[in-house]
């Protein structure tokens, strides 16, 4: 067979164990035809024949845990993560309000309150840069909005409304609501957002998607879809209007999960639906994740589990019966061992459903060998360790902090880290995740040697961790995640040989080229 394209003079990073390493590689039909020294014999008159120049190649990265819909959302609005006061939001959010009819919401996400100090903002803070206007911030983890006084108001929140369940309202010493809801009460006001329309949705995915496809991801397992979320992406698809394959989770257990426990899972090139998403807990920042002791900052709060382990395990025992994957986010080591039981009541032992835990990121030390003993995999974000370094023993003291954050003691165990970035929470740059696990330090070098040292991956398994595991954590590792012959033509170019290079280099690689199923749907050139 002749080959549709052959990269030539490269350092290709296969992940084959049996032929690690090649300089060229044959692609025919979007599948990789040849890999090595076989690939001359594949060449014809119409083979397109690119020369590599010695640049770097690895497998397509693969993010285990994303949200396309919100890094479309964040790509049209505004990004506070790196704002560091208070007032430089509602700067922010007054400049948003001059284009804007009075009455309009006003949106933003990424605000971090340990930027400035620690102190959760109130609405009053922005009272006078949007008078006319509610306002709705989410929190870089998504768990808690920071809302004004209009938006209260909108929502008919008051000292009389109670929390929802598994929500936090917060309140002053009268009693009186803040302006910062935690976890489920954040939909009291999320719900009078108006919807964004079919359209809106379908161009979010698209704007996602040409983002990922930029920086090298040729597949995100997008955590929480919707029934728009997916009419929105067979649209794309029809149109080829999106370059990445998407592994999709349904988010949580309603009407849509009971249509696919009916039908089965969707498996598809561009598509696959075969699994669905549960929250068991908050997150850390927002001190919303559960844990077995208060929080070492916050005596008294021990978080809040949104789900008991009776309802996980009705849903693990459906899935697991109809072909489906149940993947979890649970950050507090209360919420991981929840999950783990309920998960090891269904499951029994070792077996190959390949349950998941997002996130895992707090887990008591005794715990760690039940994910071994259930086969399940730890679906982890390497930038949450070196973004939340800055506080996370604040929060959790010295002896919880050494489960914390802590993908080789996983990988000590046999297990397969799926790395991801949990974007638009971290950056999605996959690159930035990939220094992040080998160094455990901040984009500064800090701290020095890195964050707990003992849980660097090497570049090795940082890479097949953004690879052939994340495929694995999908069941695709025969048609994604090395460069073999038969699997997916799936790859990137890079201006750095991330393998090699000086630590400091890899945050200034880039993607040259992606590739996806033989096309090329990114260049720089």
């Amino acid at each position: 067979m002749k080959a549709d394209l052959v990269i030539e003079n490269a350092r290709i990073y296969t992940l084959n164990p049996a032929a690690p390493r090649a300089a060229s590689l044959a692609v025919a039909g979007g599948r990789i035809l040849a890999v090595g020294e076989t690939v001359a014999r594949h060449i014809g008159p119409g083979t397109r024949r690119v020369d590599a120049r010695g640049a770097a190649i690895v497998p397509g990265f693969i993010d285990s845990h994303a949200h396309m819909e919100g890094l479309g959302d964040l790509l049209e609005t505004f990004d506070l993560r790196h704002v560091k006061t208070v007032a430089e939001v509602a700067a922010i959010v007054r400049q948003a309000t001059a284009a804007r009819p009075a009455g309009e919401w006003i949106r933003g996400r990424n605000w971090d309150q340990t930027n400035w100090g620690g102190q959760f903002p109130k609405a009053a803070d922005l009272e006078a840069a949007a008078p006319g206007h509610p306002v709705y911030l989410t929190r870089v983890d998504g768990h808690a909005a920071w809302v004004n006084r209009k938006a209260l108001e909108l929502a008919g929140i008051t000292r009389e409304t109670a929390d929802p369940p598994g929500g936090k309202i917060h309140r002053d010493a009268a009693g009186v609501p803040t302006g910062i809801l935690i976890d489920t009460a954040q939909g009291l006001v999320g719900r009078k957002i108006p919807a964004a329309t079919d359209e809106q949705v379908r161009e979010r995915l698209a704007r996602a998607a040409r983002e990922c496809a930029r920086l090298g991801l040729t597949t995100v397992h997008d955590a929480g879809v919707d029934r728009r979320d997916l009419a929105g992406y067979r649209a794309l698809i029809a149109a080829n209007r999106l370059p990445v394959r998407i592994y999709a989770m349904i988010g949580g257990a309603g009407e849509l999960w009971r249509e696919y426990l009916e039908r089965g899972p969707e498996i598809g090139e561009r598509l696959t639906v075969r699994s669905l998403k549960l929250m068991a807990d908050g997150a850390m920042g927002s001190r919303g994740a559960a844990f077995w002791q208060p929080y070492s900052d916050d005596p008294g709060n021990t978080g809040l589990l949104m789900l008991t382990r009776e309802r996980i395990e009705e849903a693990a025992r459906q899935a697991a019966a109809k072909g489906f994957q149940v993947n979890t986010h649970a950050i507090g080591d209360r919420a991981n061992r929840v999950v783990l039981e309920a998960y090891g009541a269904v499951l029994g032992g070792a077996n190959g459903k390949r349950f998941r835990i997002e996130h895992a990121q707090a887990v008591a030390l005794p715990d760690f060998e039940l994910f071994a003993r259930y086969s399940v995999i730890p679906s982890m974000q390497s930038t949450h360790a070196t973004s939340d370094m800055r506080w996370a023993e604040q929060r959790l003291g010295p002896d919880r902090l050494l489960g914390a954050y802590a993908p080789k003691r996983f990988l000590k165990l046999g297990l397969r880290v799926a790395n991801g970035s949990d974007f638009p929470v971290e950056d999605p740059n996959p690159l930035w995740g990939f220094y992040a696990a080998v160094t455990r330090q901040d984009h500064q070098g800090r701290p020095e040697g890195g964050w707990f040292p003992e849980q660097r991956m090497s570049r090795q398994e940082a890479l097949e961790s953004w690879t052939i595991h994340g495929a694995w954590a999908a069941f695709e590792e025969d048609v994604k995640g090395s460069l073999e012959p038969g699997k997916f033509a799936d790859f990137v170019l890079l201006s750095e040989d991330i393998m090699t290079v000086e630590p400091a280099r890899i945050l200034k690689a880039r993607v040259t080229m992606t590739v996806l199923g033989g096309e090329t749907v990114y260049s720089e050139r």
